[in-house]
């Protein structure tokens, strides 16, 4: 009787095309420790991308995450064009939060690692089983605050270290000073990390969806196995 269910188990086995048979094989019995690993280990892959993409040189200035003025220091900017000595203030203001970012990017990796260890069992199968880009979600929702208030007193001191703090402050006392202008004072830190944040969160959840979406990104046993569970 025995060989008989073992000839029928095969016979199954061989009819399965590749896929099937793979996610068959693959996805077992799977314990709450590989379902949290799983997807912490999904989420460092996005942080690893996300900050050593950002953290690059030019990783900010030269991708689609390039940080461009507030619309408040555009306007200054467009007044001092025609004044000696801030002709080119715009771009040379671009030049220097962008760099800011970039350095701060390249200190952002801890904390973002620190955040996805408290990730609870709970909190992962709601991830793996939710929204396509439940897990980046679950980052902003329950670390932006946190991850805020570390990340914006970096950008300041990377900001002061390229200048770009006292450059846009003459800048602004400058224009500032033409008569009858409308006074502007943003807060060009807050501005520049809320920034630098969005495109790190942005290269997470299309490492997510690519993890999520696309077999071959999947690069260990354990990342095919628990997202196998996903695809069915």
């Amino acid at each position: 009787m025995k060989y008989i269910l073992l000839f029928v188990t095969t016979i199954s086995l061989w009819s399965c095309d590749p896929k099937q048979l793979g996610q068959l094989l693959e996805t077992g019995a799977l314990s709450n420790e590989e379902i949290a690993s799983g997807l912490k280990e999904a989420l460092d892959l996005g942080v690893d991308k996300s900050v050593k993409t950002l953290s690059a040189q030019n990783g900010y200035y030269a991708s689609i995450y390039k940080i461009v003025l507030p619309p408040e220091a555009q306007k200054v900017t467009a007044k001092l064009r025609s004044i000696p000595g801030f002709t080119n203030l715009e771009e040379e203001a671009v030049k220097k939060i962008n760099k800011a970012a970039e350095d701060a990017a390249s200190k952002a990796g801890p904390i973002f690692v620190n955040a996805i260890k408290q990730m609870t069992f709970a909190d992962a199968l709601n991830i793996l089983m939710g929204e396509k880009d439940a897990a980046t979600q679950y980052l902003i929702k329950t670390t932006y605050s946190s991850l805020y208030a570390e990340f914006k007193p970096v950008m300041v001191n990377s900001l002061n270290n390229f200048g770009a703090l006292d450059y846009y402050e003459d800048a602004v006392n400058t224009y500032n000073k033409i008569p009858f202008v409308e006074k502007v004072n943003p807060d060009l830190a807050d501005y520049v990390a809320t920034k630098a944040l969005d495109g790190m969160f942005a290269l997470i959840k299309e490492k997510e969806l690519g993890i999520r979406s696309d077999i071959s990104q999947r690069t260990s046993g354990l990342l095919r196995k628990v997202f196998a569970r996903q695809d069915r």
